[in-house]
């Protein structure tokens, strides 16, 4: 079982805010395991708004499934406010477990990596560069799906996915945009990988999409989207008007 990782992120018209990148991990390291699957809800929360012309303002929980807690959990995640904003979750392989690696390492790093590079010049804030230069520069061993949103200022939101994290702009009552989970087959999806056997940015799937003021962008592992259907998680958010407090349960 995984631990679930959500973020919902508001989409605003705001007065410039500023705050530093925020990277939260989980709390250990060849082929590519299965995945197992978890049900889960939402927990502590961070809330920021993020500087643009179209800012997020974006609320975030993350809880390891019990078994998990005294480490942390498997996922990471990080928040940047560079450029019009990006946020980005790893999922790590917990089959790893069964060789006595600590299947968090590697979303750790991976993600510590991106949130380095976010303004590298040669990224050039492309999700799927940066998931190139995230993974080659990774170094501990394990694997882990992983997806990345841009958004710009002029509310393009770019999206490169490689897994089963996944991502819903919701739209009024209703899923405007959804991306697709990749699998090679039920519980092993494609994944980054220390291995030379798991994917690359080339398997990313890679989407744009306009976003709108007052849209709602639900990020996540697949512990949520595995176990909470589109309706529920829009009833839940169009409830709420604090992202901080439109936690999925």
């Amino acid at each position: 079982m995984a631990m679930i990782t959500v973020f919902r992120a508001s989409i605003s018209r705001s007065l410039p805010y500023c705050f530093p990148n925020l990277l939260s991990s989980s709390s250990n390291r060849n082929s590519a395991p299965k995945k197992n699957k978890l049900l889960c809800y939402a927990a502590s929360s961070h809330t920021k708004t993020i500087r643009s012309e179209m800012s997020f303002c974006i609320g975030t929980h993350m809880i390891p499934h019990p078994k998990k807690v005294e480490r942390g959990g498997e996922d990471s995640f990080f928040v940047s406010d560079y450029n019009g904003g990006v946020i980005a979750v790893a999922d790590g392989v917990s089959g790893w477990a069964e060789r006595n690696v600590d299947p968090s390492l590697f979303p750790q790093e991976l993600m510590a990596n991106a949130s380095c590079l976010v303004g590298d010049e040669e990224v050039s804030y492309d999700p799927q560069i940066l998931i190139r230069k995230a993974h080659a520069a990774t170094s501990a061993v394990g694997s882990a799906t992983v997806i990345v949103a841009m958004l710009e200022a002029n509310g393009k939101l770019k999206i490169a996915n490689v897994g089963d994290c996944g991502l819903r702009v919701i739209r009024g009552d209703q899923v405007f945009f959804s991306t697709s989970p990749q699998e090679h087959y039920f519980d092993c999806p494609y994944q980054l990988s220390s291995e030379i056997a798991g994917q690359t940015y080339l398997d990313a799937v890679v989407s744009r999409v306009e976003v709108m003021e007052g849209d709602t962008i639900v990020m996540g592992s697949d512990g949520l989207f595995d176990n909470v259907f589109d309706h529920e998680i829009v009833s839940t958010v169009v409830g709420q008007s604090d992202v901080a407090e439109a936690g999925i349960s």
